[in-house]
């Protein structure tokens, strides 16, 4: 049997990336005061960081292989299929995470429970011993997380728990031609975002209250993602009938573009991004991944 490993995935504090622009407590001090603000709070909010990361490095038997993952470091790591994964931090590193995993078991572990929502992080350091052995005797339960996945017609693909974006790169109004729901429609608009159900109470719930409000978004482990076209503009070129719906089951969104300069982005990280030229086809759908968060 192959020595179990857990991989922690972790993020700076405000403290640290403060620190890394100002370069000295002092500096970080004299910023916050200068803004009405308290170094008192940063640095408790980070002790209490790493004391939680103290507490989730000693919960690994002292047989069990590990290693410490910073955010910056994902795309170089390689996560091994019998990984265990400890993510500590808010529910953006989650979301951050994804992408690189193939089923691995996520255990997500709020440090500030009193600060973040803890939907996608809701268990405390304490009682990762626990947790951790649940997973490796296989009596843990989990959430089988459906996620997005955006494909371009030369074989970019680019997957996101939460929800994916296509648009102008400036969030300006784009052109372009969309096919959902066996129709299809010019268009002129800031963009399309394109959810899951774990996304479901985001970005895609503020404008699904506007544009669709008897929509129903999907649960998190549903095959199904829900999509909406933001401040599509008629014109005597482009239409709004196609304005939001979901993808059920293996049914896709198309969209060709007639812009320079789109982008397609998932969970909010533009720096990682397809770039579309004038005439490129993407196709957003269920992506093949599912995310398994133990709850």
């Amino acid at each position: 049997m192959t020595t179990p490993r857990v991989v922690v995935v972790i993020r700076p504090t405000e403290y640290d990336e403060l620190l890394a622009r100002h370069g000295t407590r002092g500096q970080v001090d004299f910023f916050l005061r200068s803004r009405g603000q308290d170094v008192v709070e940063v640095l408790d909010r980070h002790a209490r960081t790493a004391a939680a990361l103290e507490v989730v490095r000693a919960a690994v038997p002292i047989e069990w292989r590990s290693a410490t993952v910073k955010r910056a470091e994902l795309a170089r790591f390689v996560f091994e299929p019998a990984d265990v994964v400890v993510i500590l931090g808010q529910d953006g590193l989650v979301a951050n995470v994804a992408k690189y995993l193939q089923g691995q078991p996520v255990i997500g572990v709020d440090p500030l429970p009193a600060r973040n929502a803890g939907v996608l992080v809701p268990h405390q350091p304490q009682a990762v011993p626990d947790l951790l052995a649940d997973v490796v005797a296989g009596r843990a339960a989990y959430v089988h997380r459906t996620m997005a996945q955006v494909t371009t017609d030369d074989g970019q693909r680019l997957d996101a728990l939460n929800e994916i974006y296509v648009g102008h790169e400036g969030h300006q109004s784009a052109r372009y031609v969309l096919a959902a729901d066996g129709a299809r429609e010019r268009q002129s608009s800031s963009g399309i975002l394109i959810g899951t159900g774990t996304g479901a109470t985001g970005w895609c719930a503020s404008i699904g209250r506007v544009l669709a409000p008897h929509l129903p978004l999907p649960h998190p482990d549903e095959r199904a993602l829900s999509w909406f076209v933001r401040e599509a503009w008629p014109s005597r070129s482009t239409r709004t009938t196609l304005v939001a719906g979901r993808l059920d089951g293996e049914s896709g969104l198309a969209l060709t573009s007639e812009s320079e300069q789109l982008v397609a982005f998932g969970d909010g990280m533009e720096s990682d991004r397809l770039l579309l030229g004038w005439g490129q086809q993407v196709t957003v759908e269920v992506s093949p991944l599912v995310l398994r968060t133990v709850i």
